[in-house]
């Protein structure tokens, strides 16, 4: 069953959801990014909370107007309305008080989202409101949906994408360095103004399948999932965008074949086991990367101050030196130097008393910041300048040249 959902074999209405949730998924990714550069991740929990009371009064407003309350057109434009609200009054109380944002994002949130379970718990109590299924919105559902509803969304997110590939230019510029966009005639405060209204769309779009609970985590799980493949901004959009899309891919298609299941944890399951293997496995930041690289350090560090001490005929007492030089062929079991081991042993105090003589002049100031221990001299120095630095080691107590 899951794997005929995976495969899009569970029918047109399932597969219009399961693509129309992963372009979704794609738009949340990439717009999440410049939420997640600015540093205003938590904007999206309140936009999203900010939807509540709007699901509620539009579902009233229709019933009270003869209408269907279900429609969903109904139910995400009044969404949209209520989340533009408390996204002005988010700016209103960050910009007209003492407030700080996260401060404002808490009073937001909180009022909104409370007044919202009101009005849910009202709407249980009308006759048109017990099979309403409104509940759908907090979790997310993708039973029961209509061919309808599947295109409403589906459309929704293609348009939603669309527009954040047309702005993605100056929100990286905006987010990225808005000191720099600002001085180069950017309106960053129009900027950061669209980049709220791609993420209230995005969010008002993923309202029936990822829940307002959980859309937050679709805007921003992909792009710190991102972060650990790349340092480069155009490069972290373009894969918190397709993070973004298999989870929602993956989420979608698993809730459609088990209909019991909410759709936006399972959404953010499959986030989350992106972001797992991203943090072990991602080549220059994952834990198992960094874990290599450790060890290769600790490695080259035995071997330098083995070395050292075979040059200077010192005894060697750490077995992990001992048999890493062994491992080399640069030394014997019992820590005498092979011929090998003592031309590198030779070359290893040159390059340490090369070193100690550059640290002390004034000269060679920026080249001697450079000192680890392990930096090879020969890659920041020139020739001319090793040569010169040789002249001035003592024969009598040094290498000769």
């Amino acid at each position: 069953m899951i794997l005929d959902a995976l495969t899009l074999q569970l029918g047109y209405n399932a597969t219009l959801v399961t693509l129309g949730a992963t372009v979704l998924g794609m738009a949340a990714g990439v717009g999440g990014t410049f939420l997640f550069l600015r540093k205003r991740a938590l904007v999206s929990d309140a936009v999203s909370h900010a939807t509540l009371p709007g699901v509620g009064l539009a579902f009233i407003a229709m019933v009270a107007l003869g209408g269907d309350g279900r429609n969903l057109v109904g139910l995400l434009v009044g969404a949209a309305l209520s989340a533009a609200i408390g996204l002005l009054i988010l700016s209103w109380l960050t910009r007209r008080t003492r407030l700080s944002e996260d401060a404002a994002i808490g009073a937001v949130l909180s009022v909104f989202f409370g007044f919202g379970v009101v009005l849910l718990t009202v709407i249980q109590t009308m006759s048109a409101g017990r099979q309403a299924g409104l509940e759908g919105f907090l979790l997310g559902s993708t039973a029961g949906m209509l061919r309808a509803d599947a295109h409403t969304i589906a459309v929704s997110a293609v348009l939603t994408l669309a527009l954040v590939v047309l702005l993605r230019r100056p929100l990286t510029l905006a987010a990225f360095d808005p000191e720099y966009a600002q001085a180069t005639g950017h309106n960053v405060a129009r900027t950061d103004l669209a980049m709220m209204g791609l993420v209230l769309a995005v969010t008002v779009v993923g309202l029936k399948i990822v829940g307002l609970i959980m859309i937050v985590a679709l805007l921003i799980v992909p792009p710190v999932t991102a972060r650990f493949w790349t340092d480069r901004t155009d490069r972290v959009v373009l894969i918190a965008g397709v993070l973004g899309g298999l989870s929602a891919y993956a989420g979608a298609a698993i809730s459609a074949a088990l209909p019991g299941l909410p759709t936006g944890p399972i959404i953010v399951l499959s986030g989350f086991v992106l972001f797992v293997l991203s943090l072990f496995f991602a080549p220059r930041r994952g834990v198992l990367s960094a874990l290599l690289r450790h060890r290769a350090y600790q490695k080259e560090v035995h071997l330098r101050q083995g070395l050292l001490a075979l040059a200077q005929n010192q005894p060697i007492f750490e077995r992990l030196t001992l048999r890493l030089l062994q491992r080399a062929g640069w030394a014997h079991p019992d820590g005498v130097a092979t011929d090998e081991g003592r031309g590198r042993a030779a070359k290893a105090l040159l390059d340490e008393t090369r070193w100690q003589l550059v640290r002390r002049d004034p000269s060679f100031e920026a080249a001697a910041a450079l000192y680890d221990g392990l930096t090879a001299i020969e890659t920041v120095l020139t020739p001319d300048q090793i040569a010169e630095i040789d002249r001035r080691i003592p024969t009598p107590h040094g290498v000769p040249a």
